[in-house]
């Protein structure tokens, strides 16, 4: 998001305690053919993302596709309620994000229509989640994990070595009010032994809304095989792999994946935002 983008807070009771959402609209005046208000997609952040960390993508592919925006950063991440230092992230973080906490923002923000997700990595590991048990109009997955993937902690491993450098957390700090509550949130889960056995693949069987999987060839957090699994687990799948592409396809080919998007959408017929 920009710099003018203004953000507001909603605040939430998650799981008995007030939790405060930084949250911001993009496109939210667009309107459907009847005059009506256009569908809302949901954009669901990386595992060290925020609303800031996505730039403009989210306006730009919400005015090619006539949908109001909806971008907000999770517990922990941007703006919104920081991670108590002491906390640490079970294995079952993603769900929670899927189960409860996106949830509450929908109702918080009087979203009642099944809204499109768009999620990248841990955002798309938490679109397939919530589409997998709660009403979900269809879902955009970009570089998302379905397994752990030995790839997978490696860029991990690399990516925390970054971060205690020093550059890394530098500039995390621009978009998070405290740059350890992400990070270590994330990393310390992902690289622990409990996790290693993580998998949503059989959860995902359930998915019945159309789906759109896009991965890098080059990226360094995942092989194509996260992305095959989920076809081969939800038939109404369309995967788009992307050549000279790492794991953020939303910045690296913008404009590829805002046009796929939109094929994808016309693929996927009646009722579907165009």
């Amino acid at each position: 998001m920009d710099s003018t983008t203004t953000t507001q807070r909603l605040r939430i009771d998650w799981r008995g305690r007030p939790t405060d959402i930084d949250y911001a609209w993009v496109n939210d005046t667009a309107r459907g053919p009847a005059g009506a208000p256009a569908p809302v997609m949901v954009f669901l952040h990386e595992g060290l993302g925020s609303i800031a960390m996505w730039r403009d993508f989210p306006a730009r592919l919400c005015e090619a596709l006539g949908l109001r925006g909806l971008v907000y950063s999770r517990p922990g991440y941007g703006r919104s309620t920081m991670r108590p230092p002491d906390e640490r992230w079970a294995p079952d973080y993603l769900h929670r994000q899927a189960h409860e906490v996106l949830p509450a923002v929908l109702a918080g923000l009087g979203i009642d229509s099944p809204p499109w997700l768009f999620g990248h990595s841990d955002g798309g590991s938490i679109a397939l989640l919530h589409a997998a048990r709660l009403p979900t109009a269809g879902a955009i997955v970009a570089a998302p994990h379905i397994v752990v993937e030995s790839l997978s902690i490696d860029g991990i491993r690399d990516t925390v070595a970054a971060y205690e450098r020093g550059p890394l957390r530098e500039r995390l700090a621009r978009f998070h009010d405290d740059p350890d509550s992400p990070s270590h949130g994330w990393s310390d889960c992902w690289l622990s032994p409990a996790f290693r056995d993580w998998s949503i693949v059989e959860e995902i069987r359930t998915i019945r809304c159309p789906l759109l999987a896009m991965q890098g060839v080059d990226d360094e957090y995942g092989t194509l095989e996260q992305i095959r699994g989920i076809a081969r687990a939800v038939p109404r799948t369309r995967l788009f792999e992307i050549p000279a592409c790492g794991h953020s396809p939303h910045k690296d080919r913008p404009a590829e994946v805002i046009a796929a998007v939109r094929d994808w959408l016309v693929e996927v017929g009646p009722g579907a935002p165009r």
